[in-house]
């Protein structure tokens, strides 16, 4: 009886090849997590990870994932793994799970859920049928894209783009992000909203679903709109495959001659009523908007530009889950095409666990009296400025960091504003002196 390796080899694979599955198609040892070890486990202060989770394979549709397959020895059971696929199917949202001992086939099918002993593997365009995912066909491109062809290819089987550089690929819930938007868009939803916990690569996903729109010919035009000149740099850089289709749409000057462009709300809303920036593009000159940050961004005075290009696809990205004080966001974008939260994002390693420390200090503890009024913690650095307070914080957060990792870690400090992070940064460096580094803390 051959063991797991030569099952797949001898027995898995050559089935998968008689019902049409090519090389191309089959991705082996698809990983759920870091290669280098799955959820990151904190005991004490010492950090450990577990073992990577990865399927056995995974088959795609062209490029769309669309089955998880984990094999097992011809000496056991063909059902033996399908707990374990449909578990990381589930877990990667794909749409069909199977398990087999290289001679009987278990298919679990998330679309009807159905369970099913099977031969013989399906052939990729069944399971693309089965699926039914566009149903008739694609809807119609928004704004001026309805004027063209229709696209040669639909945008969900386009290829994405892949660094020749650093060969990075998207990590599974990347793509189901992009999968799961572009499903919507091809459908005729116009506003869509994409949820992910900071860190986990929205501006990134946010470049494959325009490649692939783009690229596919669906889409032209497509406009990044940020509320701070770094995160439409950081999103511009990012973009740096399209070359020179990009630019950056900046005060007092109505770029037209590029498709891919790049701006702030403020640029944008730059100039006279009747005649501000945004005004100077017709209404349909863009097919997809992306707003980043779009909980704190899309709303009050910005939203105006929003209206003026209401034709058009708008993604709004956060990081923010649905809570009192973003409700506008969810009721103008509706619910997620996609959510990747914090906890998910611990859960599979891609995100650090934490310990939470509960500090206080008098003054948080007690509060400011000065003169007849008192100030709290919700005060401070926004009412009151306190330096001494800035210091002890600076001093017990310094230590935290010697005591439970390397003082060249990377570190994160939220801060109330810009005038705050300035004055923070200030204390760490010179708290930091004796290394010697200029810029050991940056406000940004």
């Amino acid at each position: 009886m051959l063991n797991e390796a030569d099952t797949r080899a001898k027995l898995i694979d050559p089935k998968l090849r008689e019902s049409g599955w090519t090389e191309e198609a089959i991705q082996r040892e698809y990983y759920l997590t870091p290669e280098s070890g799955g959820r990151v486990v904190l005991e004490g202060n010492v950090e450990r990870r577990e073992r990577p989770k990865k399927a056995d394979y995974l088959l795609r549709y062209r490029t769309y994932p669309i089955a998880i397959l984990e094999a097992k020895a011809e000496s056991e059971s063909h059902l033996a793994g399908m707990q374990q696929a449909k578990e990381y199917a589930a877990r990667a949202n794909i749409p069909f799970a199977y398990s087999s001992n290289g001679h009987q086939i278990e298919e679990y099918d998330f679309t009807t859920n159905i369970q099913r002993t099977l031969d013989r593997f399906p052939r990729p365009e069944e399971l693309w049928e089965r699926l039914g995912l566009v149903g008739a066909g694609l809807a119609p491109a928004p704004s001026r894209a309805t004027a063209r062809a229709a696209p040669a290819i639909n945008p969900l089987l386009y290829p994405f783009h892949y660094s020749p550089i650093d060969r990075m690929r998207p990590r599974y819930y990347q793509e189901q992000a992009i999968y799961r938007v572009i499903e919507r868009i091809i459908r005729g939803q116009k506003r869509v909203l994409l949820t992910m916990a900071t860190g986990t690569g929205k501006t990134y996903v946010a470049f494959q679903i325009a490649w692939k729109l783009v690229k596919s010919g669906y889409m032209k035009r497509v406009l990044y709109l940020a509320d701070r000149n770094v995160l439409r740099n950081q999103a511009y850089n990012t973009f740096e495959p399209f070359g020179e289709a990009r630019d950056v749409i900046e005060s007092g000057h109505a770029l037209k001659s590029r498709d891919i462009y790049f701006s702030i709300y403020q640029a944008m809303y730059t100039g006279e009523e009747g005649n501000r920036l945004y005004q100077q593009y017709p209404p349909d000159f863009f097919d997809l908007i992306i707003i980043d940050e779009c909980h704190r961004s899309g709303f009050g005075t910005w939203n105006e530009i929003l209206q003026h290009f209401s034709g058009a696809v708008q993604l709004g990205m956060t990081a923010t889950p649905k809570r009192d004080d973003n409700i506008d966001t969810y009721q103008y974008f509706g619910e997620p095409a996609y959510q990747y939260s914090l906890a998910d994002g611990i859960e599979d390693g891609y995100l650090a666990i934490y310990k939470i420390h509960r500090i206080q200090t008098n003054l948080d503890k007690e509060g400011l009296v000065l003169g007849h009024e008192t100030f709290t913690t919700k005060d401070f650095e926004r009412v009151v400025r306190l330096p001494d307070r800035n210091d002890t914080i600076v001093k017990h957060l310094v230590s935290l960091v010697d005591a439970v990792d390397s003082a060249m870690n990377k570190t994160m400090v939220f801060c109330v504003d810009q005038e705050h992070a300035a004055a923070v940064a200030k204390r760490i460096n010179n708290e930091r002196r004796n290394l010697g580094i200029t810029d050991y803390a940056v406000r940004i």
